[in-house]
């Protein structure tokens, strides 16, 4: 009887044997699958364990309200209003914004000198892309006595591969400073430095034109929007940079100084007017690798996502703490506020109706 039981509890304990072996070969091949197509989204959760913040900016209060004087505005600041104002120029390299560069260049035109634009006639990817600038010349004819421009010999990619993208944009930034030298900049004068997306407001300009004891270099923080101005993202955006031009002046689009200018314009991702032009930024941009799937691209479902305020790239938000990051996961909130955007943004509204609140439908 007792050998029967000793057979008996043996049988029983097999199961969990083969369990212990079998299991971790179950689990293995589910946990690389879970990798492979969750692991972005698992690095980005886990990034407040192993990233660093960066070092923090220090804040320069921005006071501004109509019909303050500058001189008043200046002296707010602690510092003091010039005999005459600063020359400005301003900078950017181009791709496909043509809208957003269409209200940026009506935005700045009363303060700036010359508008320097530098466009690639590929991506930074490596893909042929149309000159769209020149194309839509006619679309920027007022502000032609102030352009300076010019094309950027980008290198093709061999067919199924991609050019290194960080490279090729480091490529075309340092190409900038030749064009930025043929403008007539001189000692003195105020350059800007920023994407075309990334856009200064008047006020801020005026003010900085005007002031003297404003830092040589200067980081504006700019209120961030997805898609339109209907989906306002946060203050998050900083690379946008002001300088007082001298001999060691370099174009750049990464930190600079630790001095950041509050609430001095804004910054709007992805605002295109059609889904092509979706397509073209998320294959051609520095992060084309975040297209992860062929399905990415889908016209339907870009345009789900713009509307829904999600995430074009099925990634979760770039934070450095968990509070930050659970408080931005899920859709970006809409906003039915239009106050304080660029005024020909406003003066046109049928013209850019894609980039108010109600109206995230685009064409194709």
């Amino acid at each position: 009887m007792a050998a029967q039981t000793r057979r008996t509890g043996s049988r029983h304990r097999r199961p969990h044997r083969v369990l212990i072996f079998v299991g971790p070969l179950i689990l293995l091949p589910l946990c690389v699958l879970g990798i492979l197509n969750y692991g972005q989204k698992i690095s980005y959760f886990l990034r407040p364990i192993w990233d660093t913040p960066p070092a923090t900016f220090k804040r320069i209060p921005h006071y501004y309200a109509e019909n303050v004087s500058v001189d008043h505005l200046c002296s707010l600041h602690g510092w003091s209003k010039l005999a005459r104002p600063r020359r400005i120029y301003d900078a950017i390299i181009f791709s496909n914004e043509v809208d957003l560069l269409d209200i940026r260049w009506h935005e700045l035109y009363p303060l700036v000198t010359k508008f320097i634009v530098l466009e690639a006639n590929t991506t930074f990817t490596g893909k042929p892309k149309p000159l769209l600038f020149a194309l839509n010349q006619d679309r920027f004819a007022f502000a032609r006595s102030k352009i300076v421009s010019g094309v950027f010999p980008g290198r093709i990619a061999k067919s199924g591969s991609y050019e290194d993208p960080f490279q090729l944009e480091s490529e075309q930034r340092i190409a900038m400073n030749a064009l930025i030298r043929r403008s007539g900049i001189s000692n003195g004068d105020m350059l800007i430095m920023s994407d075309t997306d990334e856009i200064p407001s008047l006020n801020t300009l005026r003010l900085l034109q005007w002031c003297d004891g404003v830092p040589p270099v200067l980081h504006l923080e700019l209120r961030h929007y997805m898609y339109s101005f209907e989906f306002s993202v946060d203050y998050s955006s900083w690379r946008a940079t002001t300088h007082i031009f001298g001999p060691q002046t370099r174009y750049r689009h990464s930190r600079q100084t630790d001095l950041i200018f509050s609430d001095a314009g804004w910054h709007c991702s992805f605002c295109f007017r059609r889904i092509d032009d979706f397509v073209l930024k998320m294959t051609g941009y520095s992060h084309a690798d975040r297209v992860r799937r062929e399905e990415f691209l889908s016209h339907k479902r870009i345009q789900n996502l713009i509307c829904r305020g999600e995430d074009l790239f099925d990634m979760l938000p770039e934070e450095y703490t968990f509070q930050e990051l659970i408080k931005k996961l899920g859709p970006i909130p809409r906003s039915t506020s239009a106050v304080h955007l660029p005024a020909y943004l406003l003066e046109n509204a049928d013209k850019f109706r894609f980039l108010l609140p109600g109206g995230c439908q685009r064409g194709r």
